[in-house]
């Protein structure tokens, strides 16, 4: 089968993934927006997603969303231009700095949680509770797999 068959009838895993996504941000950013957080654009999903309440290091949050450093050190100036994050001392560190939610920045991170969890809730209805769960139980595994490609891979 010729490639521009196969897009049009069988797409791809990483179309399917990127149709995933763009339309749950879509729906999670339209949905913040109308719950009072309208300055918040999808990149900044790349540190909320990964932000924890109690605070995380810059270098952490660039591990966890597979971001480079630069990158997530210029959405975290957004975010604290926006009022969601500062930074603060790391008690552990006084060297390093903890990014640590605001009010607001919190705020956003419980609504997102509920708007996601009831994302999902739709989905589980619409095709089943086990089979939405084997479903993720399979994504998460492909998504971990594929995190690793280098490590499997071995050294060019």
């Amino acid at each position: 089968m010729r490639r521009s068959e196969r897009k049009r009838t069988d797409p791809d895993l990483g179309v399917l993934t990127a149709r995933l996504l763009f339309a749950v941000q879509q729906e999670l950013f339209e949905t913040l927006a109308e719950q009072g957080h309208a300055d918040l654009r999808a990149q900044h999903g790349a540190v909320l997603a990964y932000l924890d309440e109690e605070g995380s290091r810059a270098t952490d949050l660039a591990r966890r969303s597979g971001q480079h450093k630069q990158v997530v050190g210029k959405l975290l100036d957004e975010l604290e231009a926006l009022g969601y994050v500062e930074r603060r001392p790391d008690p552990a560190d006084r060297r390093a700095k903890l990014i640590v939610p605001t009010a607001r920045g919190l705020d956003q991170m419980r609504r997102s949680d509920a708007i996601l969890a009831a994302i999902e809730e739709r989905h589980a209805r619409a095709v089943g509770a086990a089979e939405y769960a084997g479903f993720k139980d399979v994504f998460r595994r492909l998504a971990d797999r594929q995190r690793a490609w280098r490590d499997e891979a071995g050294p060019a």
